[in-house]
């Protein structure tokens, strides 16, 4: 009888996103209305697309075990920075103007707007190479979340998890472009929300509720982490320096992740992107906040889990291993929902600028619109399987190089791509030279930090802080290339940044002007 419960919620879950990607066929027949929904995308789809391509089973599993384990209640920091800085403050400085800026350049893609901003074709392909490399990695390591959670839950081996994880969103994807996508990461959204809220008073329950919890963590010592009493229920924690670069790398990132900045091209209007931003905190406080909290109690449950053998990914696991059998199954949904409307985000990203980047600026450059379509389509098949190929290979046999490249690929592409992209929205004078050599910069140091790590400092060492410092340096070297390098054609920026100063008419009911009638008197 548990089994049938949690299969069939699985089943309606499954049946409802397929029904999802047929209903938006409609919306999918040319590449604006497949890659951008044709810009008329509402705040709550936008906000929840999102939110849901932020966090996926890498967060909820890996990262919550990880950091919750390490750093114990003070991890929910790194929540409340992907809320603040993650979401609220990369809606207010970069919703609008991306937004604006993209349509008056005609982009839909990350690499497009370099192009065309900075009139280098270089640019633009040497953007797509990075997330064509820094890509597929990142979309591997989605799967991971899912082997123990399906193991525990259902007792499938995690190939056929993967392997029906990867074809569920390839026919979904496929079908209905970004429209579905939108659809089912607002569904799935919902799920997160409602799931993640009822498994913290769940966990907690079991162990007396928060107070008891709370007080037994005060208790918890590891002399190998800190001799001091109760760190792990303190407020910054046992490592506050390599907290902050959690928080600095998760948050600040997604500036310049173009599966995220993204979603920026696709709302509709003014208002709803002021919408989007309320609905996005929210969205972010109660997952992102909810998912490192829960992960701060990690070490209540050192009974039934030794991280030194199986690892930090089964921290999460363990917690949710005595679940009633109703909510373990909404727990799974939950992580099959973070982890496909990630991947949906990834692969059609991907696609989109291997297909629009590169394709048809070097092999066809007057690919019709019906074969940049099939090209599209072809390619989230092919990414989605070499993701799932990878992750099946990296779980069989334990390959460290690319469990290596999945910690990176954040710091890559965020590092290469943040700065080049936040003071092209802001600054003329930014340069293509510039951006160029922030490109090379990132990838490189995140490069060398797979294979040479034990060279570098201590305080860069791991991935994480590494990605960090490059998203930091890269605020400085583009002002400062920028500063020696010789300035764009002042013509041609001018009108760039024109679309910012264009006037338009608004209805009374929609803004409030001088007044212009006065009673006689």
């Amino acid at each position: 009888m548990d089994l049938f419960i949690k299969l069939a919620l699985l089943v309606v879950f499954v049946v409802v996103m397929i029904l999802v990607g047929l209903y938006c066929r409609r919306h999918s027949t040319d590449v604006s209305g497949f890659v951008l929904g044709g810009r008329q995308v509402g705040p709550w789809l936008t906000a929840f697309a999102y939110g849901t391509s932020y966090f996926s089973a890498v967060v909820f599993v890996g990262y919550a075990g990880q950091f919750g384990w390490r750093y114990g209640i003070a991890a929910t920091w790194a929540g409340i920075g992907n809320a603040l800085l993650g979401s609220m403050a990369a809606w207010v400085v970069l919703g609008r103007r991306t937004r604006v800026m993209t349509q008056h350049l005609n982009s839909a893609t990350m690499p497009q707007f370099f192009g065309t901003r900075f009139e280098s074709q270089a640019l633009k392909v040497a953007a797509s190479a990075v997330i064509f490399v820094f890509m597929i990695p990142y979309t591997a390591s989605l799967y991971n979340g899912l082997s123990r959670l399906f193991g525990m839950a259902f007792d499938i081996d995690y190939s056929v998890c993967v392997i029906a994880m990867a074809v569920l969103t390839a026919i979904y994807v496929i079908a209905g472009g970004y429209m579905a996508t939108a659809i089912n990461d607002f569904i799935q959204g919902i799920i997160m929300v409602l799931g993640i809220i009822a498994v913290i008073v769940a966990v907690l329950n079991s162990r007396g509720g928060f107070l008891a919890a709370l007080d037994a963590l005060g208790r918890v010592t590891d002399p190998a982490v800190s001799a001091t009493p109760g760190v792990f229920a303190s407020f910054f924690g046992p490592d506050p320096v390599n907290l902050l670069g959690v928080v600095i790398l998760t948050s600040l990132g997604t500036w310049g992740l173009p599966q995220m900045v993204q979603k920026f091209y696709a709302i509709t209007s003014e208002e709803a992107i002021s919408k989007g931003t309320i609905i996005s905190t929210f969205f972010a406080t109660v997952v992102a906040g909810g998912c490192y909290f829960l992960g701060g109690f990690g070490r209540l449950f050192s009974d039934v889990v030794d991280v030194s053998v199986e690892g930090f990914d089964a921290v999460i696991p363990a917690m949710l291993s005595g679940l009633p059998t109703v909510l373990l199954g909404v727990v799974v949904i939950l992580v099959l929902s973070a982890s496909m409307s990630t991947l949906s985000s990834l692969v059609l990203t991907s696609s989109s600028t291997l297909t629009l980047d590169f394709l048809k600026v070097c092999v066809d450059r007057d690919m019709s619109e019906k074969k940049q379509l099939v090209s599209m389509r072809v390619l989230i098949a092919i990414f989605i399987a070499i993701s799932a190929v990878i992750a099946i290979i990296q779980y069989n046999s334990n390959v460290s190089f690319i469990a290596q490249m999945m910690g990176v690929s954040w710091g890559a592409m965020a590092g290469a791509f943040l700065a080049p992209f936040l003071y092209g929205l802001y600054w003329k004078r930014t340069t293509k030279a510039a951006c160029a050599v922030n490109f090379i910069f990132s990838t490189v140091v995140m490069i060398l930090n797979i294979f040479i790590r034990g060279s570098f400092p201590a305080i860069i060492k791991s991935p994480i802080n590494a990605g960090a410092f490059c998203m930091l340096a890269g605020l400085l070297i583009v002002p400062a290339v920028s500063w020696i390098t010789k300035a764009p054609d002042k013509e041609k920026t001018d009108n760039m940044f024109a679309c910012y100063d264009r006037k338009v008419v608004v209805s009374v009911t929609d803004s409030i002007g001088p007044r212009v009638y006065e009673d006689n008197k």
